[in-house]
């Protein structure tokens, strides 16, 4: 590998070729502390260096591993020593916006949080947000197809890529820069790459769509007597609100309670006796207006006994405070480690039934066992959080057997918005039938015949 970091060198620079104590200082996972341990991080600073980086990798036969903002929870970022990390933390440019055709170009080591606050500057709006948003990178979030707080209005990363550009196995350059929203000239190469995980192609840049800026954004929290009380709320809101329903994030008691009554972490805006708690968002044009119309569509539900009561933010801190319940992950760490954290989606009238199983499953076996529920019910995606006193490889295996295995007849998927990585590729035949991972394999071979680009994740080597 040495020969090959010199060469390597001469392409990026020697100070962009880290290796020894320089990669191991470096955490490849946020929730385990764990360091990288890839053989060097190579940090190019353009598509064309990483062209020319990946032909070397190329004819060496060098498997190479992505990073981005290294915030994701499937251990996709992970690196033997035999592999080298690639890291696109030096291609972080915002390289244009179009006011007027509402879009972004941008390389894909930008943080997200930077992209928002560009297109906040125009008065436009980049609407995927989640609470990595200063770690994360387009890139990240392009390669795991994220999704985050907001798809209940305007869909999945998917949905804001116009096009992009990235970097093949062998060092080909695949530009499909597309800024048109409008474009059925043969196959949609890009989606190739989208939620592929790096495993297909590195993407370097990316044309993303913005919107406009809503001219108001209303927040509530309220508590809900029953799961039908918060499927029945959920359609009431959508119906009520239409196209200015912004967020439905659901929190179960036990989330709710342990993150502000019980840790003390937070003030809880609500008492904690009911069983669900939801955050509504209304975005809206003229403020007098949404807020009137946001008001009146809570009272309706709290009328038709949606809702036993609510509170409403009447400013930046007290909807900063509400979300900070939800968004406080350090908070489960702290006080439920060691912790697995699971990421799954199934139909919305199967998850009270499948919450209320889970639990009793786990206390069966760990009767002094923790369940803690939140997510994104208004797309069908629930985060659950487990703790059993343990996280050694056993018990791992067998909390992992309970999460996943009920999602099999109930047309779940074992990754709503985090990715397979290496986490869940034994369990990816839960939610993908033996034709479609077949297909991945085939696209896989077409594209990276070595297997260099991310190998084990997603797909494990065929023997």
């Amino acid at each position: 590998m040495h020969a090959r970091l010199e060469e390597i060198a001469a392409i990026v620079g020697a100070g962009n070729v880290l290796t020894g104590a320089d990669v191991a200082q470096r955490r490849v996972d946020w929730m385990t502390g764990a360091s990288c341990r890839a053989g060097a991080i190579v940090r190019p600073g353009s598509t064309d260096e990483l062209a020319a980086v990946m032909r070397l990798c190329h004819l060496a036969g060098q498997p190479v591993v992505t990073h981005g903002g290294l915030t994701g929870l499937v251990h996709g970022g992970e690196a033997g020593p035999d592999e080298l990390a690639i890291s696109l933390e030096r291609m972080d440019a915002i390289e244009a916006i179009d006011t007027i055709g509402g879009t972004v170009t941008v390389q894909a080591g930008t943080p997200l949080q930077t992209v928002q606050e560009a297109a906040d500057a125009e008065d436009l709006v980049f609407p995927l947000d989640l609470g990595a948003r200063g770690s994360c990178t387009i890139g990240g979030n392009i390669a795991t197809n994220a999704g985050g707080v907001r798809v209940i209005r305007y869909g999945m990363m998917r949905q804001q890529v116009l096009g992009l550009e990235a970097v093949l196995a062998d060092g080909t350059v695949v530009t499909s820069m597309n800024r048109m929203l409008k474009n059925n000239a043969g196959y949609d190469l890009k989606q190739l790459f989208i939620g592929s995980e790096g495993t297909l192609g590195i993407v370097t840049r990316a044309v993303l769509r913005l919107q406009p800026k809503p001219g108001s954004e209303r927040t509530a929290l309220v508590a809900c007597p029953s799961f039908d009380g918060v499927a029945g709320l959920l359609g009431h809101m959508g119906r009520e609100l239409g196209g200015s329903l912004g967020t439905f994030e659901v929190m179960w008691r036990n989330h709710y309670a342990l993150l502000t009554e019980e840790s003390g972490r937070h003030t809880p805006p609500l008492p904690t006796r009911w069983p669900y708690y939801a955050i509504i968002e209304s975005l809206g044009g003229d403020d007098d207006e949404n807020a009137a119309r946001f008001e009146a569509t809570l009272e309706s539900a709290l009328d038709a006994g949606l809702i036993e009561d609510a509170v409403l933010a009447q400013s930046d801190t007290q909807r900063r405070g509400i979300w900070a319940i939800r968004e406080d992950i350090e908070g489960l760490i702290q006080h439920l480690a060691p912790l697995f954290t699971f990421d799954v989606s199934l139909p919305i009238p199967d998850m009270p039934d499948y919450a209320e199983s889970l639990e009793t499953a786990l206390h069966e076996r760990w009767p002094s066992g923790r369940l803690v529920v939140f997510g994104h019910l208004g797309d069908g995606n629930l985060h659950v959080s487990v703790s059993v006193g343990s996280d050694d490889p056993d018990t791992r295996r067998a909390v992992e057997r309970l999460v996943y295995a009920p999602l099999a007849k109930l047309g779940g998927s074992v990754s709503a918005e985090h990715g397979i990585g290496l986490e869940k590729r034994d369990y990816l035949a839960i939610s993908r039938t033996p034709e479609e991972i077949a297909l991945m394999r085939t696209l896989k071979r077409a594209l990276d015949p070595q297997g260099l680009l991310n190998r084990h994740k997603i797909l494990s080597l065929e023997r």
